[in-house]
């Protein structure tokens, strides 16, 4: 009975989606990771950030050559060119060649991926302490050496896992996709409350402990995220050989698509690890400072971004396989108008809010480490808007199976950004500088590519109604603005705010004023994103009157 109950559930789970529902599912799932990301961040935080600041920037520096590898051997750039051809594939009735190109994807990332773990593994030492992490000290090059060859597997775990939820994500299947990174941070949370205490098994202490158990707890998410998204693949009949079919012309075209993108990732990767590079010549924890910055701005972007344009990334490639140009300039248009109309206000609300945001991952009685967080933060508020359009932007050029031209754009971009971070590092603005750099880096970007896709669209997308509702967007984003801004003098955030179950109400209600009042003044300027929000609380609120 259990083992029916639980395949009830999974085959449930594993229903197509329309768009609207897997942006909903993403959405909550991200915001899911995201919640139990800033907790894993909090403990580490807590344990390490104003105690052991070595040790923690040693963690950061950890992940970088491993990530690195992932961003350009895999990560986003398998899912934008596999799923283009995965659907053509699925539409023509051809499964045996969906199967086999899948099959052949999984096995060649495997093999390349696994020799990748090895190569990192014997060239730690090196590759930490001369490009990574150069301005940290010999005990914290050393624990970040001895990290890296531990989270080392990660690329392997990661690829595999990628493939198959890739799979499900180009025949609407988002559940399992969506709450495979929660597993991960799961995983993480494991480590740092069990591991680092050690490991005893009968006895026999097999594991001393100490901030590498952390290390540990990350190969533990990856595992875990792995098993995750095997289960999704209930149901689908997917037909595993363990074989390259190198002759599949889907595979070969996956190939040929791959290596733009790769290096799109790899190019902007590249951006983190001179970040990296930079930050760890600025003192002991800016190295981490700046990375939790960092994650906090992402936090919002994935929420709207990436949510939203991996919910109508299939839909954009399924109206231009069937050569319906102006319905995907439309489809286009509503992804870009959502993810700005959401965007703007929150970029705005985290700057004013950028205090009490800080507070929920770094609560360590270190107001200097608080205050260099938060204003790093303030420096990142503009690349949340800008990053938030850009997946949208990007995944315009991947639905016409272009990869060349994004990665055209970031070397751009990022040789920009670079120039500007050492300059600004140069220059004595420090850890700030970066931030800031990021910001104009990814504005620039953004541009850049609506400006391409503007030309290539004949005009068809940033239309003339399109920039008379931005330029409404901008003046309701301007009254959230005031109201956040005054909101945070009415209710300030003390220096003894150290607990969330003070900071948290704070920013709810600064938030959710500054929000209402955005939604109200959207709704007076007759910007049609906000008409269903208006009808939806109307209706609830209003449902008994007659």
């Amino acid at each position: 009975m259990r083992k029916f109950r639980f395949k009830s559930v999974v085959a449930l789970a594993n229903m197509k989606m329309s768009v609207k529902s897997a942006a909903m599912v993403l959405a909550f799932s991200t915001l899911v990771s995201a919640l139990l990301g800033l907790f894993r961040d909090r403990l580490l935080n807590s344990y390490y950030l104003g105690t052991y600041p070595t040790g923690i920037d040693a963690y950061t520096a950890a992940f970088t050559i491993p990530d690195f590898m992932f961003f350009i051997l895999t990560s986003g750039a398998l899912a934008v060119s596999f799923i283009p051809v995965f659907n053509q594939r699925l539409a023509s009735g051809n499964k045996k060649s969906a199967w086999e190109m899948s099959s052949s994807l999984i096995n060649l990332l495997a093999f390349l991926t696994f020799i990748t773990s090895i190569l990192i593994m014997i060239f730690a030492d090196p590759l930490i302490r001369y490009i990574v992490s150069p301005g940290l000290d010999e005990s914290g090059m050393v624990l970040a050496i001895n990290m890296t060859r531990v989270i080392a597997i990660n690329p392997f775990l990661f690829s595999i896992a990628t493939v198959l939820t890739s799979m499900q994500q180009a025949v609407g299947r988002f559940v399992f996709y969506a709450f495979a990174p929660a597993v991960y941070n799961i995983g993480i949370i494991i480590g740092i409350t069990w591991f680092t205490g050690g490991i005893n098994l009968f006895g026999i202490q097999l594991f001393e402990g100490g901030i590498m158990g952390v290390a540990l707890g990350v190969i533990l998410g990856a595992i875990m995220q792995l098993i995750v998204a095997l289960i999704g693949l209930f149901g689908l009949g997917f037909d595993y050989n363990f074989k390259i079919y190198w002759r599949n012309q889907g595979f070969r075209t996956i190939l040929r698509l791959l290596p733009p993108r790769s290096l799109d990732q790899g190019i902007d990767y590249v951006n983190s690890l001179v970040s990296m590079n930079l930050s760890s010549r600025m003192g002991a924890g800016a190295v981490r400072s700046y990375d939790q910055a960092t994650t906090l701005h992402t936090v919002p972007v994935s929420l709207i971004g990436v949510a939203i344009s991996t919910a109508f990334f299939p839909k954009l490639t399924e109206e231009l396989g069937d050569g319906d140009n102006s319905k995907f300039n439309e489809t286009f248009r509503q992804a870009l108008r959502m993810i700005i109309w959401i965007a703007l206000p929150i970029s705005v609300i985290a700057f004013f809010t950028r205090g009490y945001v800080t507070s929920f991952i770094s609560n360590i009685g270190n107001n200097d480490s608080n205050g260099t967080i938060s204003s790093i933060l303030g420096m990142l508020c503009l690349a949340i808007f800008a990053k938030s359009v850009f997946h949208i932007a990007s995944r315009g050029f991947y639905a016409y199976q272009d990869t060349k031209t994004p990665f055209r754009v970031s070397i751009v971009a990022i040789g920009a950004t670079i120039a500007m971070m050492v300059l600004f590092s140069a220059m004595g603005f420090g850890v700030d500088g970066l931030g800031m750099a990021q910001s104009i880096g990814a504005m620039f970007e953004v541009i850049i590519l609506l400006t391409i896709l503007q030309k290539r669209s004949h005009g068809g997308i940033l239309t003339l109604e399109f920039w008379r509702g931005l330029s409404r967007m901008l003046i309701a984003t301007a009254v959230a603005g005031c109201v956040a801004f005054s909101m945070t003098k009415f209710i300030p955030l003390m220096a003894t705010d150290n607990s969330l179950v003070i900071t948290i109400p704070k920013f709810l209600v600064i938030t959710t004023i500054s929000l209402v009042a955005y939604l109200i003044a959207s709704y007076f300027l007759n910007l049609k994103e906000a008409l269903p929000i208006i009808r939806y609380f109307k209706k609830k609120l209003f449902k008994n009157v007659k």
